[in-house]
Protein backbone atom coordinates (compact mmCIF):
# COMPACT_ATOMS: atom_id res chain seq x y z
CA UNK A 1 0.00 0.00 0.00
CA UNK A 2 2.87 2.50 0.98
CA UNK A 3 4.79 2.11 -2.58
CA UNK A 4 1.51 2.10 -4.00
CA UNK A 5 0.56 5.43 -2.63
CA UNK A 6 4.35 6.59 -3.73
CA UNK A 7 3.70 5.85 -7.17
CA UNK A 8 0.42 7.80 -7.22
CA UNK A 9 2.33 10.63 -6.19
CA UNK A 10 5.04 10.53 -8.68
CA UNK A 11 2.46 9.87 -10.81
CA UNK A 12 0.40 13.30 -10.04
CA UNK A 13 3.88 15.33 -9.80
CA UNK A 14 5.04 14.43 -13.32
CA UNK A 15 1.50 15.64 -14.72
CA UNK A 16 1.56 19.01 -12.82
CA UNK A 17 5.05 19.23 -14.26
CA UNK A 18 3.77 18.81 -17.43
CA UNK A 19 0.89 20.96 -17.55
CA UNK A 20 2.57 23.90 -16.13
CA UNK A 21 5.52 23.53 -18.44
CA UNK A 22 2.54 23.40 -21.47
CA UNK A 23 0.96 26.43 -19.47
CA UNK A 24 4.72 28.39 -19.49
CA UNK A 25 4.98 27.43 -23.09
CA UNK A 26 1.73 29.16 -24.56
CA UNK A 27 1.43 32.27 -22.34
CA UNK A 28 4.67 33.75 -23.29
CA UNK A 29 7.36 31.16 -24.98
CA UNK A 30 5.75 31.01 -28.72
CA UNK A 31 7.12 34.93 -28.52
CA UNK A 32 10.47 34.17 -27.99
CA UNK A 33 10.83 31.94 -31.31
CA UNK A 34 12.05 33.23 -34.05
CA UNK A 35 10.27 33.62 -37.32
CA UNK A 36 13.31 32.01 -39.34
CA UNK A 37 13.23 28.94 -36.90
CA UNK A 38 9.17 27.97 -37.77
CA UNK A 39 7.33 26.68 -40.61
CA UNK A 40 4.60 27.04 -42.80
CA UNK A 41 2.02 25.31 -40.60
CA UNK A 42 3.44 26.94 -37.82
CA UNK A 43 2.57 30.44 -39.02
CA UNK A 44 -0.89 29.76 -41.32
CA UNK A 45 -3.53 31.72 -39.72
CA UNK A 46 -1.75 32.20 -37.05
CA UNK A 47 -1.00 36.19 -37.37
CA UNK A 48 2.79 35.58 -37.04
CA UNK A 49 3.57 36.83 -40.10
CA UNK A 50 2.33 39.76 -39.94
CA UNK A 51 4.82 40.34 -36.79
CA UNK A 52 8.28 41.96 -37.12
CA UNK A 53 11.41 40.12 -35.88
CA UNK A 54 12.67 42.18 -33.29
CA UNK A 55 16.32 42.42 -31.19
CA UNK A 56 16.92 42.01 -27.53
CA UNK A 57 16.72 44.91 -25.46
CA UNK A 58 20.79 44.64 -24.52
CA UNK A 59 21.53 45.28 -28.30
CA UNK A 60 23.18 48.18 -28.44
CA UNK A 61 25.93 49.23 -30.95
CA UNK A 62 27.24 51.65 -33.37
CA UNK A 63 28.03 51.49 -36.88
CA UNK A 64 30.36 53.90 -38.66
CA UNK A 65 29.32 54.61 -42.02
CA UNK A 66 31.93 56.34 -44.52
CA UNK A 67 31.06 59.30 -46.95
CA UNK A 68 31.38 57.77 -50.69
CA UNK A 69 29.84 54.22 -49.93
CA UNK A 70 26.49 52.74 -51.13
CA UNK A 71 24.42 51.22 -47.96
CA UNK A 72 21.14 49.50 -48.07
CA UNK A 73 18.89 49.43 -45.76
CA UNK A 74 16.81 45.98 -46.30
CA UNK A 75 14.07 43.74 -44.74
CA UNK A 76 12.47 46.48 -43.01
CA UNK A 77 9.60 45.80 -41.47
CA UNK A 78 6.94 48.27 -39.97
CA UNK A 79 4.16 46.85 -37.43
CA UNK A 80 1.21 48.97 -36.88
CA UNK A 81 0.48 48.52 -33.37
CA UNK A 82 -1.88 51.67 -32.60
CA UNK A 83 -3.60 53.35 -35.03
CA UNK A 84 -5.30 57.19 -34.27
CA UNK A 85 -7.74 59.66 -36.15
CA UNK A 86 -7.87 63.23 -35.82
CA UNK A 87 -11.43 63.72 -34.63
CA UNK A 88 -13.20 67.30 -34.77
CA UNK A 89 -13.03 69.91 -31.65
CA UNK A 90 -16.29 70.20 -29.52
CA UNK A 91 -15.75 74.39 -30.17
CA UNK A 92 -13.91 76.60 -32.28
CA UNK A 93 -11.75 77.18 -28.82
CA UNK A 94 -10.04 73.73 -28.99
CA UNK A 95 -7.62 71.87 -30.95
CA UNK A 96 -8.77 68.51 -32.79
CA UNK A 97 -7.19 65.89 -30.87
CA UNK A 98 -6.47 62.36 -32.24
CA UNK A 99 -9.14 59.50 -30.68
CA UNK A 100 -7.70 56.18 -30.79
CA UNK A 101 -9.27 53.31 -32.46
CA UNK A 102 -9.54 49.52 -33.17
CA UNK A 103 -7.56 47.89 -35.86
CA UNK A 104 -10.30 46.07 -37.88
CA UNK A 105 -7.86 44.21 -40.34
CA UNK A 106 -6.10 41.10 -38.73
CA UNK A 107 -3.55 39.84 -40.68
CA UNK A 108 -2.09 41.94 -43.50
CA UNK A 109 -1.49 44.84 -41.80
CA UNK A 110 2.23 45.24 -41.40
CA UNK A 111 4.56 46.66 -44.26
CA UNK A 112 7.15 43.87 -44.69
CA UNK A 113 10.80 43.32 -47.13
CA UNK A 114 11.08 47.57 -47.61
CA UNK A 115 14.37 48.46 -48.96
CA UNK A 116 15.96 51.44 -50.06
CA UNK A 117 19.30 52.95 -50.33
CA UNK A 118 21.41 55.06 -47.08
CA UNK A 119 23.55 57.21 -48.31
CA UNK A 120 25.96 59.71 -45.93
CA UNK A 121 25.01 63.09 -46.91
CA UNK A 122 27.75 66.01 -45.73
CA UNK A 123 27.19 65.61 -41.18
CA UNK A 124 24.04 63.74 -42.10
CA UNK A 125 21.96 60.54 -43.49
CA UNK A 126 19.89 59.87 -46.11
CA UNK A 127 16.97 56.88 -46.44
CA UNK A 128 15.29 56.85 -49.84
CA UNK A 129 12.61 53.97 -50.07
CA UNK A 130 13.12 52.00 -53.43
CA UNK A 131 10.43 49.24 -53.19
CA UNK A 132 9.29 46.11 -51.13
CA UNK A 133 5.50 45.42 -49.65
CA UNK A 134 5.03 49.08 -49.23
CA UNK A 135 1.60 49.86 -48.45
CA UNK A 136 -1.16 47.83 -47.04
CA UNK A 137 -5.25 48.78 -46.77
CA UNK A 138 -6.09 49.48 -43.39
CA UNK A 139 -9.85 49.96 -41.62
CA UNK A 140 -9.70 51.17 -38.28
CA UNK A 141 -13.10 51.19 -36.35
CA UNK A 142 -13.74 54.46 -33.74
CA UNK A 143 -15.01 54.38 -30.19
CA UNK A 144 -18.40 56.15 -32.03
CA UNK A 145 -18.55 52.71 -34.12
CA UNK A 146 -17.45 54.34 -37.44
CA UNK A 147 -15.15 53.06 -39.48
CA UNK A 148 -12.11 54.87 -40.99
CA UNK A 149 -10.50 52.91 -43.94
CA UNK A 150 -6.52 54.11 -45.00
CA UNK A 151 -3.59 53.27 -46.99
CA UNK A 152 -0.85 52.22 -44.86
CA UNK A 153 2.27 53.50 -46.96
CA UNK A 154 6.19 53.83 -46.70
CA UNK A 155 6.17 54.51 -50.94
CA UNK A 156 8.94 56.78 -51.69
CA UNK A 157 9.74 57.03 -48.25
CA UNK A 158 12.99 60.37 -47.93
CA UNK A 159 13.62 60.93 -44.85
CA UNK A 160 17.28 62.10 -43.03
CA UNK A 161 18.91 61.67 -39.64
CA UNK A 162 21.22 63.28 -38.26
CA UNK A 163 25.08 62.04 -37.81
CA UNK A 164 27.12 59.69 -39.90
CA UNK A 165 27.05 56.60 -37.53
CA UNK A 166 23.98 54.04 -37.21
CA UNK A 167 23.45 53.89 -33.58
CA UNK A 168 20.37 53.49 -31.16
CA UNK A 169 20.09 57.35 -31.25
CA UNK A 170 19.32 57.95 -34.67
CA UNK A 171 16.41 59.23 -35.36
CA UNK A 172 15.14 59.05 -39.54
CA UNK A 173 12.02 61.95 -40.30
CA UNK A 174 10.99 62.38 -43.92
CA UNK A 175 7.44 62.23 -46.25
CA UNK A 176 6.60 59.85 -48.50
CA UNK A 177 3.41 59.01 -50.52
CA UNK A 178 0.11 56.91 -49.54
CA UNK A 179 -1.50 55.65 -52.15
CA UNK A 180 -5.59 55.77 -53.06
CA UNK A 181 -7.65 53.23 -51.00
CA UNK A 182 -9.62 52.35 -53.95
CA UNK A 183 -8.34 51.23 -57.35
CA UNK A 184 -9.80 52.95 -60.66
CA UNK A 185 -11.75 49.97 -61.30
CA UNK A 186 -13.81 50.25 -58.22
CA UNK A 187 -17.59 50.43 -58.66
CA UNK A 188 -19.42 52.42 -55.90
CA UNK A 189 -23.23 50.82 -54.84
CA UNK A 190 -24.69 52.61 -58.09
CA UNK A 191 -21.91 51.21 -60.59
CA UNK A 192 -20.50 54.89 -60.84
CA UNK A 193 -16.24 54.20 -61.22
CA UNK A 194 -13.22 55.98 -62.80
CA UNK A 195 -12.23 53.77 -65.94
CA UNK A 196 -15.40 51.80 -65.88
CA UNK A 197 -19.11 51.81 -65.17
CA UNK A 198 -21.13 54.99 -65.28
CA UNK A 199 -20.70 58.47 -64.97
CA UNK A 200 -23.87 59.15 -63.04
CA UNK A 201 -26.46 57.00 -60.98
CA UNK A 202 -29.10 55.45 -63.03
CA UNK A 203 -32.07 57.76 -62.91
CA UNK A 204 -30.32 60.41 -61.24
CA UNK A 205 -30.51 63.59 -63.43
CA UNK A 206 -27.59 65.46 -61.78
CA UNK A 207 -27.56 68.63 -61.17
CA UNK A 208 -24.49 71.27 -62.01
CA UNK A 209 -24.49 73.32 -59.10
CA UNK A 210 -25.18 70.17 -56.62
CA UNK A 211 -21.52 70.41 -54.87
CA UNK A 212 -22.46 67.08 -53.36
CA UNK A 213 -24.20 65.06 -56.72
CA UNK A 214 -21.11 66.56 -58.30
CA UNK A 215 -18.34 64.48 -55.84
CA UNK A 216 -20.51 61.43 -56.17
CA UNK A 217 -20.77 60.59 -59.78
CA UNK A 218 -17.05 62.21 -61.14
CA UNK A 219 -15.21 59.56 -59.58
CA UNK A 220 -11.03 60.95 -58.70
CA UNK A 221 -7.80 58.96 -58.06
CA UNK A 222 -6.96 61.12 -55.08
CA UNK A 223 -2.57 60.34 -53.64
CA UNK A 224 -1.69 61.66 -50.80
CA UNK A 225 1.31 62.23 -48.76
CA UNK A 226 2.43 61.57 -44.95
CA UNK A 227 5.56 62.14 -42.79
CA UNK A 228 6.96 59.43 -41.29
CA UNK A 229 9.38 59.39 -37.77
CA UNK A 230 11.57 55.89 -37.08
CA UNK A 231 14.01 55.62 -34.12
CA UNK A 232 16.60 53.02 -33.70
CA UNK A 233 16.69 51.73 -30.27
CA UNK A 234 18.30 48.66 -30.69
CA UNK A 235 21.29 47.42 -32.84
CA UNK A 236 23.64 44.28 -33.43
CA UNK A 237 26.46 45.84 -35.47
CA UNK A 238 27.87 42.21 -35.96
CA UNK A 239 24.89 41.78 -38.21
CA UNK A 240 23.54 45.05 -39.42
CA UNK A 241 20.13 44.25 -37.43
CA UNK A 242 18.34 46.98 -36.03
CA UNK A 243 14.90 47.43 -34.48
CA UNK A 244 13.15 50.39 -32.80
CA UNK A 245 9.78 51.92 -33.30
CA UNK A 246 8.03 54.29 -35.88
CA UNK A 247 5.13 57.00 -36.14
CA UNK A 248 3.22 58.22 -38.68
CA UNK A 249 1.28 61.01 -39.82
CA UNK A 250 -0.76 60.82 -43.20
CA UNK A 251 -4.43 61.27 -44.45
CA UNK A 252 -7.14 58.82 -44.40
CA UNK A 253 -9.00 57.66 -47.54
CA UNK A 254 -11.49 59.80 -49.66
CA UNK A 255 -13.29 56.72 -51.16
CA UNK A 256 -12.62 58.48 -54.57
CA UNK A 257 -12.76 62.13 -53.83
CA UNK A 258 -16.06 61.86 -52.10
CA UNK A 259 -15.31 62.26 -48.21
CA UNK A 260 -13.40 64.40 -46.40
CA UNK A 261 -9.94 63.71 -45.35
CA UNK A 262 -8.59 63.19 -41.55
CA UNK A 263 -5.19 62.86 -40.18
CA UNK A 264 -4.48 59.21 -39.18
CA UNK A 265 -1.47 58.74 -36.92
CA UNK A 266 -0.10 54.99 -37.33
CA UNK A 267 2.48 54.08 -34.65
CA UNK A 268 4.19 50.59 -33.87
CA UNK A 269 7.54 48.96 -34.24
CA UNK A 270 10.47 48.39 -36.67
CA UNK A 271 13.02 46.00 -37.55
CA UNK A 272 15.68 45.91 -40.40
CA UNK A 273 19.10 45.42 -41.43
CA UNK A 274 22.05 47.45 -42.97
CA UNK A 275 24.05 46.19 -45.89
CA UNK A 276 26.77 47.52 -47.88
CA UNK A 277 25.67 48.02 -51.69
Amino acid sequence: MHSLRKLLQAAITLCLAACLTLLTACSGGAKAIDRADLTYEDIHNTGLANDCATLPESARGTIALQAGSRYQLKEMCFHPSTVAVKGEPANKRQEAQFVDGRILTRYTSSLDSVFGDLTVEGSGLRFKELGGIDFQPITVLLPGGEEVPFTFSSKLLDATAEGTNLSTSTDFEGPYRTPSYRTSNFLDPKGRGLTTGYSSAMGLVPAGDDEELRKENVKRYVDGSGTMNFSITRLDAQTGEFAGVFTAIQPSDTDMGTKKVVDVKVSGELYGRLEAA
